[in-house]
């Protein structure tokens, strides 16, 4: 405004909006590492130039199954259009080869001739066209029998068409109707209601630092033999000079449990101690940003209580996804005799002092705890009990 007027010169204008504009703004921030499993479980991995695509053909029932939901059901009209008209042509051309089209337009063009017997019987009654032929197809096939139209003893080869179409069809309603139930109860569907928090916490337990985060499940209906693992994906070269994109390293996992198995009734903190056999041993506060090559992989299988069908579920963190010095706040409380869970606040954490240092330097220097702040002891909420007492004292008559 104040150069339109010509009181300040427009370039003097231009030179003060350029300064005024942040160092850092002025570069284009680098890209955030991408992710190699996505929050929702998606692995992000796209397969290039597969030469031989005949593989998925030798199993074609997993390929149906794993199509999206329009190419399935095309499949499933297009499987039943097919088998219908290949059929109706070939009961065209039975009773083209028998004649019957051509008595049937001779009693077409003299109806007088219709109910008088000239010894002509035909291989399937009532076929006029092909349109005759193709609703015959469909009455054999899904045995509906309307009654007009039927297979007589004139002709064997009518007799075995009969009997391949009927073992064609009920093939063709195996396959597809499997199909459809796979796909209607696919593992993945249980997986929607197993839940991981948003962010995972790195925090002192028992002395030590430990990479925490919790994990629950919002139905009623447990998970079998729940087991939980994690691993570090992260881009490492060896001695020789190969260098691996994505290299997976297990992490030990630690739950109140044991060994990998858990029990979730109620929602979970499962935790790894990070020691020197950990792939974290040397991360710190400064890591944690959107620029580290860092992602952790957690994988939860188990089997479906009311199905036996084994589900996965699988979420990823990233560095700049895991808070230090944070723990996740208590969720589970006994009210009126049974213990409740306010997944309201499944994923939120309060800070809680932790040195800011990795778990090397705090092994090779306990003297940092010693600096440390303690943090408040958790208060556990107890129910109030009124004991009705089981005697009374009296005084006894002197």
């Amino acid at each position: 405004m104040l150069s339109r007027k010509g009181i300040i010169p427009e370039e003097y204008v231009l030179t003060r909006l350029a300064e005024d504009v942040p160092e850092h703004a002025r570069y284009r921030a680098r890209e955030r590492r991408a992710r190699f499993v996505g929050k929702n479980g998606a692995c992000n991995v796209a397969h290039k130039n597969i030469r031989e695509q005949g593989r998925f053909l030798q199993d074609v029932f997993t390929t149906l199954v794993d199509l999206k939901w329009p190419h399935t059901l095309l499949i499933f009209t297009m499987s039943f259009l097919c088998s219908w008209l290949l059929f109706g042509m070939v009961w065209w051309l039975i009773a083209f080869a028998h004649g019957d089209l051509d008595h049937s337009t001779r009693l077409q063009r003299d109806p007088a001739r219709e109910g008088a017997s000239d010894g002509f019987v035909p291989c399937v009654t009532s076929i006029h066209s092909f349109t005759s032929a193709f609703l015959f197809s469909i009455e054999v096939q899904v045995t509906i029998g309307f009654g007009g139209r039927m297979v007589t003893e004139e002709c064997p080869a009518a007799i075995l068409v009969l009997i391949v179409q009927n073992i064609v069809g009920l093939v063709i309603n195996a396959i597809m109707l499997g199909c459809i139930f796979m796909k209607t109860s696919q593992a993945h569907r249980r997986a929607e209601t197993l839940i991981f928090s948003k962010h995972a916490v790195i925090a002192l337990r028992e002395g030590k630092l430990c990479f925490m985060l919790r994990v629950g499940d919002l139905r009623k209906s447990m998970i079998i033999s729940a087991t939980i693992r994690m691993q570090v994906v992260k881009k490492t070269a060896s001695l020789e000079g190969e260098v691996v994109p994505l290299n997976q390293i297990d992490i030990q996992m630690e739950n109140p449990v044991g060994g990998n198995s858990i029990f979730l009734v109620s929602p979970l903190i499962i935790y790894h101690v990070i020691d020197k056999n950990s792939p974290l041993y040397d991360i710190s506060p400064v890591n944690l940003h959107h620029h580290e090559d860092l992602e952790i992989i957690v994988i939860l299988e188990g089997v479906v209580e009311t199905t036996g069908i084994t589900t996965q579920a699988r979420t990823s963190y990233l560095a700049d996804e895991i808070l230090w010095g944070q723990r996740f706040v208590p969720i589970v409380a006994e009210e009126d005799g049974r213990y409740s869970v306010d997944y309201s606040k499944f994923g939120n954490t309060v800070k809680v002092p932790t040195p800011s240092c990795t778990a090397r330097q705090l092994e090779e220097d306990r003297s940092i705890m010693d600096t440390m702040p303690l943090s408040p002891k958790g208060t556990i909420r107890k129910r109030s009990v009124k004991l009705k007492p089981k005697f009374t004292i009296t005084d006894e008559p002197s």
